[in-house]
């Protein structure tokens, strides 16, 4: 943490938080990062093959032609041109609605719901409603860090339960130290899972909210991926009796509805959580466009949308499961979502001899560099490796069987091992 005679005084001005005078100097490189540079060095090296991206974490359409028609026409109504802050009495009603429809769960428009700029957003602005300093959250590994990483930004500190094969990738809650137990407030989820493609079945979600009343703990279901099931029933962990009690859930239109980049979303549950949330948020921004609210209520009440989404995706995972299968990866079908989470190989022998992959990222920068075909590695618990399903296919469906039967064209001259 050296100051040199270059450094501005500013660099000495940085929290802690963010690394402290250390801030930017940094070589560590972002494993999304390693994987943009990867791309780009491939595409260089092989410009006449085109590059499969099976690592998006992204829908790859367009949101439905209903929902833009609703943002032009609400985008050029008078009164949907100021603030918004929490309000939007059109967006709660039409979530209320939605989560009757799709999940048979009952929530209140006006004290049990409130809009999101998106669940990323949420998950920054809760940990300001509940942490202390020393207080601990309880989250999962994989996982999405964002309400940790706030936590830590207000002097909160991380237990991280380990997701697995062997216990269907959910986090054995017995395995918390008592000391720890007794200094947490909050357990994160999320389910259908991402990296994992894990489902959570309602006898899961019983014993997290008993545990929860147990325990004095907030839980905060984030269900980003929740109504991209592919089985007839859709689960919520507010479909559980006296869920609310003690938990909020996270929705977003991002997957659900093609609306990544339009930022809305919304969190339902108790009431109390909900109004702290409120609160905050005041202080955070100043409420997602109402012309935007406005169209993202007209997609939740068409229910057809996220089933027809989901649908695609259940379509296209029966594909690359066969096809990853058949090349003997130890690979099955996810109960919802559009991610396959698998184990990454040791090795792989074919034209130009073995090659050994002591990682999920070793074997990630192999596929990318060798094959064009990208993924995204995730080893923070085993060497895992996660394809996605949202790789694009300019002619529809009959596109996606020539994605997927080039992935295998690829890559069966390779026998890997395991």
């Amino acid at each position: 943490g050296l100051i040199t005679m270059s450094d501005s005084y500013i660099q000495q001005l940085f929290a802690e938080r963010i690394g402290g005078v250390n801030y930017g100097k940094s070589t560590a490189i972002y494993k999304f990062e390693k994987i943009k540079r990867a791309k780009a060095a491939a595409k260089k090296a092989k410009p006449d093959v085109a590059l499969i991206d099976l690592g998006v974490g992204e829908p790859d359409e367009m949101a439905f032609p209903m929902v833009v028609k609703a943002l032009q026409t609400e985008a050029a109504k008078p009164e949907n041109r100021g603030y918004a802050d929490n309000g939007g009495a059109d967006f709660k009603q039409a979530a209320a609605r939605y989560m009757q429809n799709l999940f048979g769960v009952t929530v209140d428009a006006d004290t049990e719901v409130l809009h999101s700029i998106g669940s990323k957003a949420a998950l920054s602005i809760l940990p300001g409603c509940l942490i202390n300093p020393g207080d601990y959250v309880l989250m999962t590994v994989p996982g999405y860090p964002v309400f940790g990483t706030h936590a830590k930004y207000y002097g909160g500190l991380v237990h991280n339960l380990k997701l697995t094969a062997e216990n269907n990738f959910l986090p054995d809650l017995k395995s918390i130290p008592a000391d720890i137990l007794a200094k947490a407030k909050v357990l994160v989820l999320n389910y259908p899972n991402n990296p994992t493609g894990a489902v959570a079945t309602r006898k899961f979600f019983e014993e997290v909210v008993a545990f929860a009343k147990q325990h004095n703990l907030v839980v905060i279901q984030d269900a980003a991926y929740g109504s991209l099931h592919f089985g007839a029933e859709q689960v919520s962990i507010l479909q559980v009796p006296g869920a609310k009690d003690v938990a909020l859930e996270l929705h977003s239109l991002s997957k659900s509805h093609n609306m990544t980049g339009w930022r809305i979303g919304f969190v339902a549950g108790n009431a109390l959580l909900v109004r702290a949330y409120g609160d905050v948020k005041d202080n955070s921004d100043s409420g997602q466009f109402l012309g935007i609210q406005k169209a993202g209520a007209a997609g939740l009440d068409e229910v057809s949308i996220p089933k027809a989404i989901a649908a695609k995706y259940s379509r296209r995972m029966d594909k690359l499961v066969g096809v990853l299968a058949k090349l003997g990866f130890q690979v099955r079908k996810p109960g919802a979502g559009f991610f396959l989470y698998m184990p990454a190989p040791k090795s792989a022998t074919g034209p130009s001899g073995t090659v050994s992959f002591d990682s999920g990222e070793a074997f990630s920068q192999w596929m990318i560099t060798e094959h064009l075909i990208s993924t995204v590695p995730w080893d923070d618990c085993g060497s895992f490796v996660r394809f996605s399903v949202t790789f694009v296919s300019d002619k529809g469906e009959a596109g996606e069987a020539e994605v997927i039967a080039e992935v295998e064209r690829r890559l069966s001259a390779w026998k890997f091992s395991f």
